[in-house]
């Protein structure tokens, strides 16, 4: 029963409780609030007043106060309260601290329990809790709690790579549909997760066109998760460009759900990758919106943090990529992520010594891990020309030394570096290997034959016989195969060479059906004969007396030089190189005959001439030049004084007066 008391202001308790309970039911819970604080004025101690304020402050979102109420009187105990509280308020391991000291586990307080477990990401456990919860429950929630149970699973096969395990759980509802594709991308069904995120988009938009109270733009929104995931399917289909266009209006769209648009931004990065870093640089910072951490799981987190140090190396900002990088390393130690990206800004800046270190420390320390660091510790060496220590590394990985394509790399590097022995070896410990393991197998058998013809190719043809010899005990009728083996054998012993030429099957049985003219025209051919003439009579036999006529080839005439003279006597050391024959004096270089108007203002050209040997009677005559008067006197000319500017004119020419060029700046002279 309620008390009667008159509360303060005149109004009595009782109609401030009628107030509590009207407004309850209308969810006014602000105005219940204001009637519950008159309450507890009067009563500070009233257990069901306190209950009913906590529960109001919970419907108003306002789960720091109502925490700090249910401190202030820590007597009173409500657990399913303070541990939903403490959940809203991202602690979520001090829900779960005080939902396992909790007297009586309720059903309610099992269900928080579920959402806690999931949001640690203990899935196992979450999965038994909603187990349990739909077997031991019969109520309007149970759709709700198949949901939570499909996305726990999803969570497993995504996350945890668990197998997908069959549950019996409906795909009624667009949340069910959209959950099982999740599991479905876990285990890498590409093409059925796809059909099943159609599926569900169809179901969200009839479930949605039911409500008139709902647009186009609430559906377009309720559907953005359904777009966004099935773009990453897309994407790892390959299909980049439809899932960029796909994610953009998921962007576009700007949703409430901050892990969503967070998500969807960082699969745009990685599509950009080195590309279009502008765009990726302003889609970076929807990663870092508030709350972010909370929405994601760990491996999400994680991925955009790689990224995000990616990009920083793609943008040419080394120091702020070796800080993330640290950073990442710290809080994964085990991770070679990290460290590859260390190594990758270390490369771009040509440290390729101290990246190498760096991956070896990092392999000595992490052994476990040492299979993808060492490939990449042999490529830098193979950047930087290291063959055989690549050769090395190589070898040393235990995990594929004995795999078809470590064996074919380390033999074609071998190759490259002239070590043949070496490549042997290498074929010697697959076959081993294969031997011991996998006798007889198909692997085996290909290695013993790729190393049979690598020996023959090298010229080993002693060390190819107990190869061969394995090959043929396999499969006697291959006729190739013993042919290689007697071939072997013909430098070794000649006797079993010829006790297994025996096995060679006759020349009878070996003849085919061969078409040669067919052979001859084909492609492949060498040598290809000429079909028969169409034209009759063409190939009659000649008649006695007849002759071949050979027909005579015409001479070309030989090209005469275009100053080709027919009355002069030509040179006869024209045939010698200029600098064999016996008048060649050599070049004077740096200097020019007669240069004039280029030298001290008022030189004469006679002065040069006089010194010029060349010009005297004694000296023997030049080759003509061109344009050139003879039998000229240089003397008549050796006083006349030339023009400054005046250039020597060819005999019978022509000079043209150049144009002066105008002087810039006004006013000039010499």
């Amino acid at each position: 029963m309620l008390s009667g008391a008159m509360a303060s202001g005149g109004v009595s308790v009782a109609s401030l409780w009628t107030e509590v309970n009207r407004c309850g039911q209308n969810g006014d819970f602000t105005r219940a609030l204001k009637a519950l604080t008159r309450i507890l004025h009067e009563n500070r101690d009233d257990v069901t007043a306190l209950h009913c304020k906590i529960v109001c402050l919970i419907q108003n979102g306002s789960f720091k106060e109502a925490l700090n109420v249910m401190n202030t009187h820590s007597k009173y105990l409500v657990v399913f309260e303070k541990a939903y509280c403490e959940y809203r308020l991202n602690r979520v391991e001090s829900s779960l601290k005080t939902i396992e000291n909790a007297p009586v586990q309720t059903d309610k307080l099992k269900e928080l329990y579920g959402q806690v477990l999931y949001r640690l990401e203990r899935y196992d456990e979450c999965k038994s809790v909603y187990t349990d919860l739909i077997r031991n429950s019969q109520d309007e929630y149970e759709e709700e709690r198949k949901t939570n149970l499909a996305a726990v699973v999803a969570a497993m096969s995504q996350w945890e790579e668990a197998p997908l395990e069959d549950l019996g759980l409906p795909e009624s509802t667009y949340e069910l549909c959209y959950n099982s594709a999740c599991a479905l991308i876990g285990q890498g069904q590409l093409k059925e997760a796809l059909n099943k995120l159609r599926e569900a988009e169809e179901l969200c938009r009839v479930s949605l066109a039911d409500d008139s109270d709902v647009t186009e733009e609430d559906i377009e929104s309720e559907l953005a998760v359904i777009h966004s995931q099935m773009a990453y399917v897309m994407q790892l289909q390959g299909r980049t460009d439809e899932a960029l266009q796909l994610y953009n209006q998921v962007i576009k769209l700007k949703p409430s759900d901050v892990g969503l648009l967070a998500v969807t931004a960082n699969n745009i990065i990685t599509i950009n990758k080195d590309q279009n870093v502008f765009d990726s640089k302003k889609k970076v910072k929807l990663t870092n919106a508030e709350g972010v951490e909370y929405k994601l799981a760990k491996k999400q987190l994680q991925a955009i943090d790689f990224n995000k140090a990616l990009l920083a190396m793609y943008t040419n900002q080394a120091d702020q990529c070796r800080k993330l990088s640290s950073s990442l390393q710290s809080q994964n130690p085990g991770h070679p992520r990290p460290v590859l990206i260390q190594v990758a800004q270390l490369s771009r800046e040509k440290q390729h010594t101290k990246a190498i270190e760096l991956l070896q420390q990092f392999s000595d320390q992490h052994p476990e891990s040492a299979s993808g660091i060492k490939l990449t510790m042999a490529q830098l060496y193979l950047v930087q020309g290291h063959v055989t220590k690549a050769c090395d590394v190589l070898r040393s990985i235990e995990e594929f030394k004995h795999k078809a394509g470590m064996v074919s790399a380390l033999v074609t590097m071998y190759s490259h570096e002239e070590d043949i022995d070496s490549a042997i070896d290498v074929f010697k410990q697959a076959i081993g290997h294969y031997q011991s393991e996998q006798p007889g197998s198909a692997a085996h058998l290909a290695l013993v034959r790729e190393a049979a013809n690598f020996k023959l190719k090298y010229g080993r043809k002693k060390e190819a016989i107990s190869d061969l010899e394995q090959l043929w005990k396999q499969n006697t009728n291959d006729i190739h195969t013993l042919a290689q083996l007697i071939s072997a054998y013909s430098l070794v012993d000649t006797d079993k060479a010829k006790s297994l030429s025996k096995h060679l099957p006759s020349a009878d049985t070996m003849s085919f059906n061969v078409d040669v003219d067919e052979l001859e025209n084909s492609h492949g051919a060498t040598y290809v004969r000429k079909k028969a003439a169409k034209v009759t009579g063409e190939n009659l036999p000649k008649e006695q007396g007849q002759v071949d006529i050979k027909k005579k080839k015409k001479k070309k005439k030989g090209k005469l030089p275009k100053n080709y003279d027919p009355k002069a006597t030509p040179d006869p050391e024209r045939w010698l190189p200029m600098r064999e024959r016996s008048y060649y004096r050599g070049k004077k270089k740096g200097k020019k005959k007669e240069q004039i108007g280029k030298g001290t203002q008022g030189a004469t050209a006679g002065a040069s001439a006089e010194l010029d040997a060349s010009k005297t009677a004694s000296s023997p005559p030049t080759s003509p030049r061109p344009g050139s008067a003879s039998g000229s006197s240089s003397a008549a000319a050796s006083n006349v004084v030339p023009p400054r500017q005046q250039k020597p004119a060819a005999s019978g020419a022509t000079r043209k007066k150049a144009p002066q060029k105008k002087k810039k700046g006004g006013k000039g002279g010499w």
